[in-house]
């Protein structure tokens, strides 16, 4: 089944994911939610955005329709609140977990066929505030466009391999670590 539909998709564009990670009743665990609730209005036939939360493993059928997917979290890797983080899952499969709901990202990968598997980009935030509340912290509300921005350019570098990213994961002071191979 995975086989089919992928090379039936060969020419066209590529089916992409966006996939929203993060619990909202926790403040900045919730940055992943968020961005996805802003890109909702980018959703197109090729193009599915995804509030996901840490529900990973009840959107294993979105994971089956996609080629690519781009995962948006909270990630606790030792920067300064509100950096940008930009990786490709294989970047840091043999090391500890980052990403809040990495495992879960992970474990669903494996109902998955290895042939079949899409590839995998996640986009985290250095959160400030896991706390309980619904509003992201200052710090992390500031970097929300940045992060929005870098999705969408994200997508349209996967839509279009020729076009040059327009803005860097690195811009305004965010560290970007190694890119998807």
């Amino acid at each position: 089944m995975f086989m089919n539909t992928r090379m039936a998709n060969r020419g066209k564009r590529p089916r992409i994911l966006i996939a929203g990670l993060g619990n909202l009743l926790l403040k900045d665990d919730g940055v992943g939610v968020h961005a996805a609730t802003a890109l909702q209005p980018d959703s197109a036939p090729d193009l599915c955005v995804v509030e996901v939360g840490t529900a990973v493993l009840d959107a294993l059928h979105l994971f089956e329709w996609t080629d690519r997917i781009l995962a948006i979290d909270a990630m606790q890797a030792g920067g300064a609140p509100g950096t940008i983080y930009s990786f490709g899952l294989d970047d840091v499969a043999e090391e500890a977990p980052v990403s809040l709901h990495e495992l879960g990202l992970v474990a669903a990968f494996r109902f998955i066929p290895e042939k079949a598997r899409p590839e995998i980009r996640i986009l985290g935030v250095e959160p400030e505030i896991i706390d309980y509340g619904l509003e992201l912290s200052p710090t992390v509300e500031a970097v929300l466009p940045r992060l929005v921005r870098a999705a969408r350019d994200i997508v349209a570098e996967w839509r279009n391999p020729a076009l040059k990213p327009t803005t860097s994961v690195g811009d305004a002071g965010d560290r970007a670590l190694p890119r998807s191979r």
